[in-house]
């Protein structure tokens, strides 16, 4: 059988030939990927421990296998199918043992704690240092240092919870598979005309007996609960929504939650930690779980006191519209958006005919250009997965930089949320290779696509990802892009949101999609008056499964924990208002269980949001401040994880962040 993964890729950009891999191709390139890195890292393991023998040994091992691995990551989230799945199911725990047999290797280890002992006496450069200390940290964390049963306990914890968490995301996403709400014309009552359009493209999409149709797409959910008058459906669609992974099905997730829990925290202790937050916060610029929950309680008081009020205006106005019922959480958009648009004369139906997809997607593009000087230029021939993909050829000053892929529609066979990822990463340890950076959207699917102004925030917040990948300017795979603490990864992305907001960004692409005329300067201003509106809700939401994530691995009896029952201390201890539901429950809380990216890390993005908060003061006085943007550039985007975080910030900002500027951004002033 032929098959791609075993030829040169000759194509533009040496881009995988997506369009010719198909999922029986996947097992026999894991299995000479695995062989040739096994091959590899005892040839590395063998020769005397130097810099290059050993550290840029590991650099230049498991090329097969980042390329299969990459691809195959890609299509399990965006394209999956029953083939992919049980090729994920097979491979989680196999890729977990290789890996644990690479970090727990004895005489590998040594090598590179020889080196990591001599580190000031090797004449290192800066990034060759940063790689050392790396990787030495990246073995002890992962057990290099244990003896005895310890490591082969620690062996078999890491391939169950890789089996865990694969079934907890497709869990999540057969339930949402499932889930098809069919709605006659007398049920679309106060729908507005985009709303209405796209439920009847999801019908058609899905195929049901009806003229229109919800899923549970955030981007279908939401709209639905904003504007749909019939109160019975919003509860349907609502508890539907909220109940992934935890319906009497077997997609259920309230086992596996309670199993990774357990297991995470016996890998902690194993480890030398009193608990698994302990644990993952030791490698991140909080630091411990003390630091992270100091700045979650620091914007609780303030957010709470804004959500309780903002419940009792809700409460109010139910009642005045003769509502004989108490508010629930299903009600709380409908009446938000009611309110809305009486204290700012702000109707977001007004609202979305200016921001049309493509436009939208020119938009960060513009902002990229006037920021980094990028330039994007759409491209045919580069092999894509499925049709809805679009590729762009990125390029600076006449030479190309790497190529940006975007996927933005919901469908069935891919995972709710957005994010970035990439089919390969920059360097230039044996010449210069360009990054494939990929974006994910779950917008719905209609002709045009019209966004809510978060969905025009999620792309923008995306694409900011997509830079730190796209710019990375660095010599090592280790330290391309990304591969910064969890608590800064979420600062480009964060920051690149603030330019959507700005006017002359607005009135460029903003533009009606029927007209192309720009966006009425009254109803920007109504929409910059109105987006701190409803931000007690958003924060509580958002603090609400944060705090939840930091019990649930705070614990150090975790092999005794309930988490439904924990879930639910944790929400009273804090005061939750019964009218607003986590942003994420356990059961299909993805960011924690379908792997361990986010788990005991739920509160990065309120870390990173003090960054961006703080750090888009940079460029107050000219939101395109060429020299702002070059430290923007040097410092955050292109220095991927090649030096120490906060210092990173310190270069680009001048001083350390201040979260006054998060809490004014989120209009939670304190007195």
């Amino acid at each position: 059988m032929d098959n791609p993964f075993f030829e040169d890729w000759n194509g533009p950009f040496g881009a995988p030939p997506l369009d010719r891999i198909r999922p029986e191709h996947f097992l026999p390139a894991y299995e000479q990927a695995l062989a040739d890195h096994d091959a590899e890292i005892a040839a590395v393991a063998a020769k005397p421990a130097s810099f290059e023998n050993t550290i840029l040994g590991l650099e230049r091992s498991g090329k097969l296998l980042g390329k299969v691995d990459a691809v195959f990551s890609n299509l399990a989230s965006s394209n999956t199918n029953e083939a992919l799945q049980a090729i994920e199911l097979e491979m989680a725990p196999r890729l977990s043992a290789h890996w644990s047999a690479l970090y727990l290797n004895a005489e590998l280890f040594a090598r590179i704690a020889a080196l990591f002992e001599k580190r000031k006496d090797l004449g290192l450069n800066s990034e060759s240092l940063r790689l050392l200390e790396r990787y030495h940290l990246d073995f002890v964390r992962q057990g290099a240092m244990l003896k005895g049963p310890a490591r082969a306990r620690l062996d078999e914890i890491g391939q169950r919870l890789a089996t865990l968490g694969t079934e907890f995301s497709q869990n999540v996403l057969g339930d949402e598979q499932d889930f098809v709400l069919g709605l006659a014309e007398s049920q679309m009552g106060g729908l507005p005309g985009f709303a209405r359009d796209a439920a009847a493209a999801t019908a058609k999409e899905r195929g049901i007996d009806a003229p229109f149709a919800v899923t549970l797409s955030r981007s279908s959910v939401e709209p639905f609960l904003q504007f749909a008058a019939d109160r019975s459906l919003r509860e349907q669609l609502f508890r539907a929504w909220t109940a992934r992974g935890n319906n009497p099905n077997s997609h259920n997730n309230n086992a596996i939650i309670a199993e990774t829990l357990a297991l995470r925290g016996e890998n902690a202790r194993l480890l030398g930690y009193n608990s698994y937050a302990d644990y993952k916060l030791a490698d991140s610029m909080a630091g411990t779980p003390a630091q992270a929950r100091a700045l979650l309680d620091q914007v609780w008081a303030p957010a709470r006191r804004r959500a309780m009020a903002e419940r009792d205006a809700l409460a109010a106005l139910v009642a005045e519209d003769g509502g004989n019922f108490a508010l629930e959480p299903w009600d709380w958009r409908y009446y938000a958006e009611k309110l809305r648009n009486r204290l700012y004369d702000f109707d977001e139906a007004a609202l979305k005919p200016y921001f049309e997809l493509s436009h939208m997607i020119q938009a960060a593009f513009y902002t990229a250009q006037k920021l980094f000087g990028l330039s994007f230029k759409q491209r045919s021939d580069i092999p894509v997965y499925h049709p809805d993909v679009l590729v762009w050829e990125v390029a600076r000053d006449g030479s190309a930089i790497g190529l940006f892929y975007g996927d933005y529609f919901a469908r069935p066979e891919k995972q709710g949320g957005a994010w970035m990822s990439s089919l390969r990463d920059q360097e230039t340890l044996d010449g210069k290779v360009l990054p494939l950076i990929v974006n994910n959207c779950n917008f719905v699917k209609s002709d045009p696509a019209l966004l809510s102004f978060d969905d025009a925030v999620t792309l923008f917040h995306e694409f900011g990802h997509a830079l730190h990948g796209l710019l990375s300017q660095v010599t090592f795979p280790r330290l391309s892009g990304t591969s910064v603490a969890r608590d800064f990864v979420e600062l480009p992305s964060q920051l690149y949101e603030h330019w959507l907001e700005e006017p002359q960004v607005l009135q460029r692409f903003a533009r009606h999609y029927l007209t192309g005329e720009p966006l009425p300067r009254a109803l920007l201003d109504k929409l910059l008056a109105a987006r701190n509106f409803n931000q007690g809700f958003a924060t509580v939401e958002f603090l609400a499964s944060a705090f939840v994530d930091m019990d649930f691995h705070s614990s150090e009896e975790a092999a005794k924990i309930d988490p439904a029952a924990l879930q639910a201390a944790s929400l009273a201890r804090i005061g939750v208002p019964p009218e607003i539901p986590m942003r994420h429950a356990a059961p299909h809380f993805t960011h924690v269980f379908s792997g361990d990216a986010y788990s005991a890390g739920y509160y990065s993005y309120l870390w990173s949001e003090v960054l961006d908060a703080d750090g888009f003061g940079a460029f107050k006085s000219d939101p395109f401040d060429p020299a702002a943007a070059r430290r923007l550039h040097d410092n955050i985007y292109a220095a991927g994880g090649s030096r120490d975080y906060a210092q990173a910030y310190r270069d680009f900002r001048g001083r350390d962040p201040q979260v006054k500027a998060l809490l004014e951004g989120r209009g939670l002033e304190t007195t």
